[in-house]
Order: structure tokens, then sequence, then C-alpha cells
């Protein structure tokens, strides 16, 4: 599962990485702090909603094993609750058993028998709403199959179950528009199996040590089409303007994989040797569907000579489905992506979603053809899938692109403190979905970059063939990766995955060197301060240190093992530069003591994108009279890696350097990068150059939607009084970006009259963006208090998402706006309907807190 936004989210005490108010979300390459992608709000909640992990979770000890599971589904709309029949084909695993118990969420049960040539017979059970315990008519023995079937009704809507931060919904199956009300939303329906949700619509063994292959028939309407796991074999019309399509799938996947959707698709198909590659997208984005998904079966290609595994299943498609509620899922052959992936090729100039692409694709080698036993080796899929966003990367968009997204991917995880507590592996986690968080994802995947370092890229591949072969179809923990790498590498890896998968924390290290020009050596001090009470180690650091040198450079290899510890090299004469881990591949803090001309020379002579950005971050913190730093500054600002040129662009804002100013002028209107660009507008707009007005105003007709929002935003901050008028010529962009910075202006500037388009871009926009639109329409709204009638519209919207939506997170910020308006009318002269309305809202407010389920907004309203 790629979390994508919802990810990045969970860093700093479940602050999500969201910017709100007037400045864009450009990325900016920072030391330690994430880079927000465009469409992020920052959502400030208590420290205390992360729970300290405390039951220890053993593997799931199975009885019985699953081998088939036969579906027979059909949906009522109204009630939003959906009819099944199931033949379920199990066997006990090794012992005789004369009991099954299934995992059945909320559901009814009308029938369980025991189907036989003759007839099927009932079976006694018993069932708590989430577990049936069913008593069989004999002990089975090891390899004695039975089918139990099950008559059931499943009733997501009315199931108390509550989500996470990363899967904001546990319902397993949605309606979407089941009403029909929203005129912007397709009506659909999809589901959503991870963690262990599938089981609110049909009975399963709901754990990921588990297999079974497939067949699902699905009714549904005429002008709907359906997507599952595996191939569709059969679809037959039905004489009440419904169709039954049955998929099937041969290959056994965990429960969690499951899926089926339905609803008014456009189909676009591709493929992959003689594999089908499909793309399910909303109609008017079938045009754009080869554009978003098009490099698909080169990925398949890519992964799979990569692997030495080919791609293992009968197809791949991949369907954006609206409210989705992660951010996409890997299920087998049937990718669900949220409705963001689906962008315009003008959306697109400002970057694409193949990150998230690779990342479920990879998920079909790590995850779908090899499954963690447990979700406290979820490493096994997610880190995995982590880093197959990186070797895309690096492959497709050469490696200074891979390690930019790589380093700010690590340091999300660095500016999360807490979640160095927490282990690679981890058996201890209260809800399953504690462990879907930076841990297994980030950091997962940066350890992955360092083994790949550390044996080498020809053992590294050879060693995930060997895991992947060893295990196909089947299950494995940590410890089955570390006897394939020490297989193929010859290498005890005890002490690596000792200290990086079942260990907390990283290292954190003071680095210092001497030159002695007596004895001519250098000598590399290093020290790891990191806090080691709660079980973090004195970590093993194999690491490379290159020695420049009279225009040469030697590297050394050297392990550091001990908290403090000093070693010496060779060096003829005083190196201009010693560049420790060369190879950029630590998981770490560091402090390095460095000068002006080091740092300089870093910048002009390594050769890694990470090295380049570190002295960038070394010159954006000194003095900025230099004359190194000019120099630097300004060689940034010609980088060809747009992300260096971003970075200078960020340690220009103290230079009063004319050349250095017409430059930022010029990177504004036609650097090839509009992330450059608009980074360049922002730029300007600080020093409030007169220039800058005319330059943001020009912007406005800008290819990309980041520059013109950013230009906006800036226009604003310089000419408040004209960027009204300006805000109103860009009011029909069809982007989230410019929306809200025509919002934003708005909200400080605009009357009753823009009132509907403030309701109808938040009504058309997807949860992130709904999020910081609630803000400035918090600020619209309070500022139009004495306008008492556009409340007559606005209200209704706001109580129907504090109400209705399934993100907690976008219903505590609907509460929270109505808050903001309680009290601007409380400031307002108390009149007769000014009292009125009041007296609605506190009782409205009232009403919805006390009817909250979420135990996170519960504690938040102070209620038990």
């Amino acid at each position: 599962m790629k979390r994508s936004l919802y990810l990045s989210l969970a860093c700093n005490c479940l602050v999500f990485i969201l910017s709100c108010n007037s400045t864009r979300n450009i990325p900016m390459t920072q030391h330690s702090v994430p880079v927000p992608r465009e469409d992020s709000v920052m959502i400030e909640l208590p420290e205390d909603i992360i729970v300290t992990p405390q039951a220890y979770r053993p593997s799931f000890t199975i009885i019985n094993d699953m081998v088939h599971t036969r579906l027979s589904v059909k949906f009522d709309w109204q009630k939003q609750y959906l009819y099944g029949k199931e033949w379920l084909t199990l066997k006990p695993h090794f012992y005789p058993t004369d009991t099954l118990t299934l995992d059945a969420k909320g559901m009814d049960l009308n029938k369980v028998e025991l189907v036989q040539l003759k007839g099927n017979i009932p079976l006694r059970f018993e069932y708590d709403s989430l577990l049936i315990h069913i008593h069989l008519d004999k002990a089975y023995k090891r390899g004695e199959q039975f089918t139990i079937f099950i008559d059931y009704t499943s009733k997501p809507n009315e199931l108390k179950q509550a989500g996470s931060l990363v899967i904001t919904s546990a319902k397993g199956l949605y309606f979407i528009n089941a009403d029909e009300k929203d005129a912007t939303m397709p009506r659909e329906l999809w589901t959503q199996g991870e963690t262990e949700s599938n089981s609110v619509w049909f009975p399963t063994i709901d754990k990921p040590g588990m297999k079974t292959t497939l067949e699902i028939s699905m009714t549904i309407e005429d002008g709907f089409v359906s997507l599952s796991n595996g191939l569709l074999v059969s679809s037959r019309k039905n004489p009440d303007k419904t169709h039954t399509d049955t998929w099937k799938l041969d290959q056994p996947i965990p429960p969690y994989l499951v899926m089926m959707a339905a609803g008014p698709f456009a189909i676009v198909k591709d493929r992959w040797k003689n594999i089908e590659v499909s793309y399910y997208v909303d109609k008017e984005y079938e045009k754009y569907a080869r554009k978003i998904f098009g490099n698909t079966p080169e990925m398949i290609q890519f992964f799979s000579d990569l692997t030495g595994v080919p791609f293992a299943w009968p197809k791949y498609s991949q369907l954006i489905a609206h409210e989705f509620v992660t951010g996409s899922m890997e299920n087998a052959t049937a990718v669900i992506h949220g409705s963001y992936v689906q962008m315009t090729p003008r959306e697109m100039i400002d970057g694409n979603q193949e990150e998230n692409i690779s990342h479920e694709l990879f998920h079909h080698w790590f995850g779908d053809l090899v499954t963690c036993e447990s979700w406290s080796n979820l490493t096994l899929n997610e880190s995995f899938a982590d880093y197959g966003e990186y070797l895309w990367n690096e492959h497709k968009y050469g490696r200074d692109e891979a390690d930019y997204e790589f380093m700010n991917s690590m340091n999300a995880y660095l500016s999360a403190p807490e979640y160095a507590e927490l282990p690679l592996v981890r058996y201890f986690y209260d809800e399953p979905e504690d462990v879907l968080d930076l841990v297994s994802y980030n950091k997962g995947g940066r350890i992955l970059h360092m083994l790949r370092n550390y044996v080498g890229d020809d053992a590294f591949f050879n060693a995930l063939h060997e895991y992947l072969t060893a295990h196909k179809f089947g299950t494995a923990e940590a410890h089955d990766l570390r006897l394939a790498f020490e297989k193929i590498s010859g290498q005890d890896l005890n002490w690596f995955f000792n200290q990086w998968y079942f260990s907390p924390g990283h290292p954190s290290l003071n680095i210092s060197y001497q030159y002695d020009a007596v004895d001519h050596h250098v000598t590399v001090s290093l020290e790891q301060i990191q806090d080691t009470e709660r079980g973090t180690p004195i970590f093993r650091l194999p690491v490379a240190i290159d020695i420049y040198a009279s225009g040469k450079v030697k590297r050394h290899h050297a392990v550091f093992d001990q908290q403090s510890q000093v070693l010496t090299f060779p060096c003829e004469t005083k190196p201009d530069l010693v560049n420790f881990d060369a190879d950029k591949m630590l998981l770490c803090t560091k402090n390095i003591i460095q000068s002006d001309t080091t740092a300089a020379f870093q910048y002009r002579h390594a050769p890694l994108f990470t090295d380049r950005i570190e002295a960038m971050i070394y010159f954006r913190s000194v003095d900025s009279s230099g004359g190194l730093y000019n120099e630097i500054i300004t060689e940034g600002l010609n980088d060809p890696f747009w992300s260096i040129r971003l970075a200078a662009l960020y340690g220009v804002s103290g230079s009063s350097n004319e050349v250095m100013k017409n430059k930022v002028a010029v990177l504004a209107v036609s650097d090839k990068n509009s992330s450059v660009r608009a980074g360049a507008l922002q730029q300007l707009a600080s020093w409030n150059d007169l220039s800058a007005l005319t330059i943001a105003r020009r912007a406005l007709n800008d290819s990309s939607y980041l520059v013109i929002a950013t230009a906006l935003d800036q226009i604003h901050l310089l000419d408040s009084t004209n960027a009204y008028a300006d805000a109103q010529k860009q009011e029909n962009e069809n982007s989230d970006e410019v929306r809200d910075a025509v919002a934003s202006i708005y909200a400080a500037n605009a009357g009753p009259e823009k009132n509907d388009f403030m309701l109808r871009i938040i009504q058309s926009s997807g949860a992130i963006e709904k999020y910081g639109l609630l803000s400035h329409y918090a600020e619209y709204l309070s500022k139009n208090a004495v306008h008492l009638e556009i409340f007559e519209r606005g209200l209704p919207m706001l109580y129907e998402l504090a109400e209705r939506k399934p993100e907690w997170w976008l219903r505590f910020q609907a509460v929270n706006t109505l808050v903001i308006v309680q009290n601007a009318l409380n400031e307002l002269p108390q009149t007769k309907d000014t009292i009125s309305l009041l007296e609605q809202l506190t009782v409205r407010i009232s009403e919805i807190q006390s009817a909250e389920q979420d135990e996170r907004l519960r504690s938040i309203y102070g209620l038990k």
C-alpha cells in the first residue's frame, strides 16, 4: 500500500505535512525537514493520539488452511448492503480438527452449511459479530478438504469500527455517492481490505499468513463495469437490467489483497507481452489514461529483469476510486488508486504520480507474490515497495532524481523522533495499522539501500531472486530475507539484521577530521551519540571515505563499531576534502565540522546530488557576505539539476548581490522546471522587489498551475488591493492549487458574492484539498458574518462534512470551522436573527460531537 499523502502525514506527532494559507508548497530541499507535496495542508493534532505499543503480537496460529474462496454477491444501493453467498474450501493445517473459526464483522448470517454431494448439511455455530465459531460434522485430518457454504448480508455502514491515520476507515466495502445527491461525484463501489477489513464483506480467515485462490461473481447494474482479481471469465446478462461478471484468480493470495469495484469507468487497455494491462478511469480522463499510467508496461519489464522473476500474474489493472480511504492499494492484479492520481497533462507539468504507480507494482513481487506472514513483518512488503520507487526513478530518470526523492523520504523519518523508538520488525503494537508508518516505509526502504551498498548490486539482486523464488506464492518473515542474503553472499549478516531490523533507532554521529603534516595521515574521529537507554544499539557502520588531495581522490573502506573511535588514513598532502560516507547511503543524523573552502570543494568536485545539496545547505546557513557564499549560491542557481537550483534560491534571501537578483528574475520567467519558477517568484516577492509584481502578473499565463498559484499568492502579498481582480480571472482553472490560491484571496477580500464559488470548490475537491479549503472558508465566513444569508447554504455543507465524511481528520476540520463561525457570530450585535442562528449552530455542534464514534475525536471533544 502506498500511503502517498497519508503516510507523509504521519510524521511529527500525527501532524499532516500539508500547507495551508498563502504560500505554495514548492518542493524545497531541506536537510532535516521532509519536502511537502504540492497538494498538502497542515493539520495539528494532540500528541497523545499516538498510542504507545503494548501488546505482544505472535504469529497467527494456523488450524485450517484456506484453499479456495468462491463468492456470489449483489448489492442494495439504498441500504448499502451486500447480499453474499460463499463457498469456502479449507483443509486442516496439520492436526485433526472438528472446528473452524472465521472472521466476519458485523454481518447477518442466514445459513452456515457443509457442502456435500447429496445436499448441504446445516452446521451449528456461534457468532459474536466478529468471529464465527463453526462446529464441523466430524474431525477432519491433514490433507482432507471440506467446503463450507455461508449465506450472509454485509452491512458495512452499520459497523462501528474506527479507521486509522493512514487508512481513514475500516468498513471494507464502500458505496460512493449511493444516493446520487453529489453531482460532482460518480456513483461507484469499491473495497479496501488492508489490514483486516475484507472480513466485513465476506467471511474468511483475515490474516496475512493465509492464502486462497479466488472466484468472485458480481451482479451489477447495466452501464457499470466491474473489476476484481484475476481474469474476467464470463459476463452474463440478466433480465432485470443487470449483468453478472465472474472473475477468477488461480494464484493464491491473502484475504487483504482481495478486491472488487464497480462503476461507470472508462477502460483503456494496454499490454505487456501477452498480458493485458488496463486502466480504469473516469470517462473525462479516458484520453489521458496512457499519459498517467503509460509507463506501466516498461515498469513491469524493468522489475521482472531486475529481480530475475517474471511478472507472475495473469493481468495488471489500475483503477481510480473516488473518496478512497488511503493513498493506493496493491490488490493482486487490480490496484486501486485514490482520485489524486488522475491528472491532466497540464497538471502533470508540476509532477506525476509515478512513484505511487511503481510502488504498487513492485508490491506484486514483494507483498503479493511473497507476503509477510504477520503484520509484525510488514517491512517485507512496504519497505520493498518504498525502495521500488527509488529503483524506478534511478532507472528511468537518473540517480540525481532518485537520490533527491530518497533523501526527502529519509528526512521525513528523521524529522519524527518518536519513531526512533520503534524497530523495523515490530512484535509489540496495539493495532495492525500501527505498523503502517514511517518506519516500515521510509526507514525500511533506506535500510534496503544500505544493504544493497554493503553487499553490492550483483549479490543484492541475486539475493532478491533467491528470496522470491524460495517463497513464491507463500509467506516469509525477516529471517527468511536474511537467509537468502547469506546464501548468496556467503556472509553472516546477523549483525546487520540485528541492528537494523530488530533494534530501534538509528545512529547519530559527530564526525571530525585532522591532518597530521608530520606523519602524513588524516585522522577521522567518529562518536555515536544516540540514546541507547531504550534499546538503540551502538551501530556497526561500514562506510566509504573519499580523501581528495593533490588533484586526486582515493577511496578507503572503514568500519566504525564503537561509541567513540578514531581511524587514520595515509595522505601525503593536506586534503581538500574528506568525504565521510562517500556513497551517501547511511541512515543517520550527522554533525560534521566543515569550512567554507571544504564545502565549496565538495559542491564542485564530489559526484553525487547528496554531496551538492549538503554543500548548498551549508552555505544557506553561513554569513551571506562571504565571497565563496556568492560563488557557490550563484553556481547552484545554474546547476543542471532542478532541485539544486531550487535549494540555491532559498540561499539568496539575505543577499544584496544584483547579479544574483537578476538571475532569480530570469529563473522566475524561463527556468524549464515549474518548481524552480515558482520558487523564484517567492524569492522575488520576499525582497519586495519592484519587478516582482510585474513578473508575477506575467506568470499568470504560465503553463504550470503551481506557478500560477504561486503568482497569485505573491500578488496578494505585494498588491492586496488588486489581487481580487486577478483571482477572478483564474476562477475556472481546473487546478486544486489555483483554486486554493483564489480561495485564500477571497477569504481575505471577497464579500457574499463569492459564497457560491467557495461552496462549489469545496464540494468538488478531494479530501486533502477540502481540508485546506475549509480553513479559507472559515476565514471567509468570519469576515462576512454580518451577511447572515450566506449561512443558509454554507452551514448545511459544513454539517454534512462534519457528520458523514469517512476521514476523521476532515470531520474534525469541519467541526473546527463551525466553531470558528460560532465565535465570529458571537462578536456581532445580538439581533433576533443572530441569536437564532447561534442557537441553531450551538445545538448542531453539540449533536455532531456527541454522535462522533471515533475515539480520537471523542477525546479531543472531551467526551468519554
